[in-house]
């Protein structure tokens, strides 16, 4: 492949960055990088109203958490909107734009007769030919391109294939508002061919617009990027992909306690394959990534599987990494902060202790410190009910029978530990279940941890035989 390549994201800065958004971006980057191209980041803010620097600053901080990195600075749309009303005015002196001296109020009674009469609604044209010495006084005019009225629009799309639109159901769309601020329509085509743009790949609700993007490459002269428009994500029900489904922004999943690879891993899937490979690294995403491979059906979202591919990177990574990974994610997801404030020197030890057992059984970072609750409480612990309902007066004196066992063990390691509690149940004539789950709740607070020897070595001998005294 050609190292020419050149694709882009371009999110709204009218909200954060969604799931969708995410997967248009990793795409558009892994195609990059495949072709040893690149990626440009531009921010269509053209619509002030509803821009704000709070969402540019939320798809910047979701792409960076995403390690989905662009080339260059990011390109603010709105701040080209000299040039765009340059190549508008240039249209308009070559012939293939006119100006429009149409009311609102006259476009409203020209859509509702049409309504009326069962007839299209769109712009019919009326100022297309017409003198402009006829414009009313005081009517600021727009600006409309002049879109070929017999024929077809076809668009040629590595996804979708060839797709055709007949050109009478596109009217002379406005490129030049009568403000003088710029369309979206015209802004993207003019930020695109500017930036050098090859490669666009986008959710296929753009491909209407490619067809009246196309109308605008042809009245410049100007070659049409090879263009990609990927099916949409739909919730598992198969309807648009909506709140309940998972349409949140990445940094609810963040919050939720994902992790980068493991998001980037689940929305390369949505809607490309690569053989039966369901976990794949970076590196080989990059080097498999390909249009060809995009399929036309809408992917389904589907929860489920995007917690087992995150317990999967969870248990495949170091337990080092895990800490590294824990400690910076703290400020972010759902419960870090408070988790954080207990972390002290021989609490970071203790979690640093329990991560082979806690990272087994943990789908997410938030489910991890959850788990690992028991290892940062500080005493005496707060007892769930079923704990609490363990803990019978019948139980506290196995406790504290259990105990002076507990103390004796100098060596303490998990058959020390175990050899002593087995030694106890087999002179008490219990069986192990009778002591071992009181006293998990004694330990933990709850019903379910790791094994309870593990649970000992975790805690350290002077923390577990205080939390076993606190019960007894």
């Amino acid at each position: 492949m050609s190292d020419a390549v050149v694709t882009r994201f371009a999110p709204s800065p009218t909200g954060f960055l969604h799931i969708g958004g995410a997967r248009t971006a990793l795409f558009n980057w892994l195609y990059a990088k495949h072709a040893g191209g690149r990626m440009l980041l531009r921010i269509e803010d053209t619509d002030r109203e509803r821009s704000t620097d709070a969402a540019i600053a939320a798809i910047l901080d979701g792409l960076k958490w995403l390690e989905l990195d662009w080339d260059g600075e990011p390109l603010h749309q709105f701040a080209r909107a000299d040039r765009h009303r340059e190549v508008a005015e240039q249209l308009l002196a070559a012939g293939k734009a006119y100006r429009c001296y149409a009311t609102p109020e006259e476009l409203n009674e020209m859509r509702a007769l049409a309504r009326a009469e069962g007839r299209s609604t769109r712009y019919d044209g009326r100022w297309r030919d017409r003198d402009p010495a006829e414009a009313p006084e005081g009517v600021a005019p727009s600006i409309r391109i002049k879109a070929p009225q017999a024929g077809d629009t076809v668009i040629h799309d590595q996804v979708q294939g060839a797709v055709t639109f007949p050109n009478d159901d596109l009217d002379d769309f406005v490129i030049l508002r009568s403000d003088g601020t710029p369309t979206y329509m015209l802004a993207v085509v003019v930020d695109d061919h500017d930036m050098g743009v090859t490669n666009i790949i986008r959710g296929d609700d753009h491909l209407t617009n490619a067809a009246r993007q196309k109308i605008l490459y042809d009245a410049m002269s100007w070659p049409v990027p090879v263009l990609a428009h990927i099916p949409l994500i739909h919730g598992p029900d198969g309807a648009k992909l909506s709140k309940r489904h998972g349409a949140l922004g990445v940094d609810a999943y963040r919050a939720m306690g994902y992790l980068p690879d493991a998001m980037r891993n689940y929305l390369v899937r949505l809607g490309w394959s690569h053989g039966d490979d369901e976990i794949m690294s970076t590196e080989q995403m990059i080097a498999w990534f390909d249009v060809a491979n995009i399929g036309r059906s809408p992917a389904r979202f589907d929860f489920a599987k995007l917690e087992n591919i995150n317990a999967h990177y969870l248990r495949e990574m170091s337990d080092a990494a895990i800490m590294a990974t824990l400690i910076e994610e703290m400020p972010h997801i759902a419960g870090g902060r408070a988790f954080q404030a207990k972390l002290d020197p021989d609490r970071l030890f203790r979690l640093r202790e329990a991560m082979p057992f806690l990272k087994e059984r943990s789908k997410n970072l938030v489910e991890l410190i959850e788990r690992a609750s028991f290892v940062v409480n500080h005493r005496p612990l707060a007892l769930d009910d079923q704990a609490a309902s363990l803990l019978t007066s019948e139980t506290r004196a196995l406790l504290a029978g259990l105990r002076p066992r507990l103390d004796a063990v100098d060596d303490w390691t998990i058959e020390a530990v175990e050899a002593a509690v087995r030694g106890f149940v087999g002179e008490s004539g219990i069986k192990l279940g009778a002591i071992a789950q009181p006293l998990r709740a004694a330990l933990t607070g709850r019903t379910s941890s790791p094994g309870i020897f593990e649970v000992c070595i975790i805690l350290g001998k002077s923390e577990t035989l205080g939390r076993i005294a606190d019960r007894v």
